[in-house]
């Protein structure tokens, strides 16, 4: 029994870690210039001003980042409209900018499958990671982690609208890019479960983060 129980805190720990690995440097930047803006944080987005399309994205490869798991971690992170990034990595323009910190995979890279979110019950409930899986989105403490959706406007960042859960499909296409189709779920202004079906077709830009 104390050696199940030892075991069931290790999962658990582990799961910590993972839930708390640092944001990207784009997201990081963006929300301490709102925090020391004042900028209020995690206004309800209306689901009529959330885009569909996803014009440019970006593949972070960070590798074998847990020690406690044996898969590679990428996150995806695609932008719509205008909203770009500079050469510095800073976000400008308006637009939305739809972010998946922590998705598992075998190889290095996304590969054609099917992908869905962990199930979590709690905040701090450990789960069997495998492949082809990502985390939810959570508030950890007034951050977002996992699957969020910003919109910023002129490089300012104005709304956070996390997501709970979902999956997504990645396909080839005939002339050698990347297809993805999302389903994500929120909770909407009323508290109700709302459906999101973004989608993007394009190359996705890797970049391996150091």
């Amino acid at each position: 029994m104390k050696a199940k129980a030892n075991a069931k805190a290790n999962a658990a720990n582990a799961f910590l870690s993972i839930v708390h690995r640092p944001l990207s440097f784009v997201h990081c930047t963006l929300l301490l210039c709102t925090f020391l803006c004042g900028c209020r944080r995690y206004d309800p987005v209306p689901y009529r001003g959330m885009p569909k399309e996803f014009n440019l994205g970006y593949q972070e490869i960070y590798g074998h980042c847990y020690d406690s798991i044996p898969y590679s971690v990428v996150a995806l992170d695609l932008y719509s409209d205008s909203l770009t990034l500079d050469k510095n990595h800073r976000m400008q323009g308006t637009g939305y900018n739809l972010y998946l910190s922590d998705i598992f995979v075998s190889d290095s890279l996304l590969t054609p499958g099917e992908y869905h979110s962990l199930p979590l019950a709690n905040h701090q409930t450990p789960v069997a990671v495998t492949p082809n899986t990502f985390l939810p989105g959570r508030d950890w403490d007034g951050t977002p982690t996992g699957i969020y959706l910003l919109y910023v406007e002129e490089g300012k960042l104005q709304t956070i609208q996390l997501l709970d859960s979902g999956s997504f499909v990645v396909r080839d296409t005939t002339n050698g890019l990347l297809d993805l189709q999302f389903t994500l779920y929120y909770r909407n202004a009323y508290g109700s479960k709302a459906t999101y079906r973004p989608h993007f077709q394009g190359e996705l830009i890797p970049w391996r983060k150091k």
